[in-house]
């Protein structure tokens, strides 16, 4: 989420900026479980992307990126909870 950034400012790279557009608008959409986030709810990704304007030749490559910023976000909040 934007207030978890801080004061941080940093860039986004023109070809990521889609797959990070995508995953802050997905930002309430992590599944839960006892020991906190297990993933993102892709039931919802084909709602989202046809919001945000998605052309679908590009959801294959856009759900590949998604996967990767998911995979880092789970790993920091899994360090987070053991601190």
């Amino acid at each position: 989420m934007p207030e978890d950034i801080g004061s941080s400012a940093f860039e986004v790279w023109p070809e990521n900026h889609r797959a990070v557009e995508t995953f802050i608008s997905l930002s309430t959409q992590w599944r839960t479980g006892a020991m906190g986030a297990t993933g993102l709810d892709y039931g919802v990704l084909p709602q989202v992307l046809r919001l945000l304007g998605v052309p679908r030749a590009e959801w294959p490559e856009l759900f590949e990126q998604l996967q990767v910023i998911e995979s880092e976000a789970l790993t920091i909040m899994s360090e987070a909870r053991q601190k």
